[in-house]
């Protein structure tokens, strides 16, 4: 679905109480974190890229064979990630790539990053925010796979024993079970928000796996359930359960 059609869908369905497409209701990251963990995922504790099963305390259950010799510490908790990363957005604002005025800490030092562009600006905290593009992930996982893109690693092996979550020259390879799901956030983050947009290839990935591996009953529901807490739609992941049925 182009920017386009997104434009017409918006138009039609402009009778509703949701504001389609882009996140303009909570700027919180910390608020968006919440809400996943109270009302999104209290049946579904299951992390994104290893299929983990995690608790109410956010402690997790790791797959039988999954190890680490990376973030040890880290793989005890799940982590809230954004799988399009937030500087692969966020640098797209002047504020985390200049900084701002407004950016000077307690000792009159200027700062620039994530930190200004959250001080500064409010498109870049609703992009933070976004709940259609945060998924609990082991946080070791999270850490190893830092702002990379993903892309096919072939011959290297799983960085993280029986997840086959592969990381290797500031790239990544997600396992299959997650691949639908990534491309299709990727492909709704650049419908939604104007400033993001993906390279030629990269889009080109997300295209081919979102066709490969389609939307299943509880990507499904996840997209309706954050359509009612942060009063948007994902057109991306509505158009493709609607095909399928899973949409009611």
């Amino acid at each position: 679905m182009n920017k386009l059609a997104v434009s017409i869908v918006t138009i039609i369905l402009s009778s509703s109480p949701f504001v389609y497409a882009a996140n303009e209701s909570n700027t919180s990251f910390n608020k968006a974190k919440k809400m996943l963990e109270r009302d999104v995922y209290p049946t579904h504790r299951q992390t994104l890229y290893c299929d983990a099963a995690f608790d109410e305390k956010k402690f997790v259950v790791p797959p039988e064979g999954f190890k680490t010799d990376k973030y040890v510490k880290r793989a005890k908790k799940i982590e809230w990630e954004h799988v399009v990363p937030a500087e692969n957005f966020g640098r797209t604002f002047k504020e985390w790539r200049d900084g701002d005025a407004l950016c000077v800490d307690s000792k009159g030092k200027s700062f620039k990053g994530r930190k200004c562009a959250e001080k500064v600006n409010t498109e870049y905290r609703y992009m933070q925010a976004d709940m259609f593009n945060l998924y609990p992930a082991i946080g070791a996982v999270n850490a190893l796979r830092k702002n990379y893109n993903f892309t096919m690693l072939p011959g290297e092996e799983s960085d993280f024993g029986s997840c086959s979550m592969k990381v290797d020259s500031k790239k990544a390879e997600p396992p299959v079970v997650a691949r639908g799901r990534i491309a299709r956030t990727y492909l709704y983050m650049e419908e939604a928000y104007s400033n993001y947009n993906m390279s030629k290839q990269q889009r080109q990935l997300m295209n081919a796996w979102d066709k490969m591996y389609p939307v299943n009953a509880w990507e499904c529901e996840r997209a309706k359930k954050i359509s009612v807490l942060q009063k948007s739609s994902n057109l991306v992941v509505q158009s493709r359960c609607e095909v399928k049925s899973l949409w009611k």
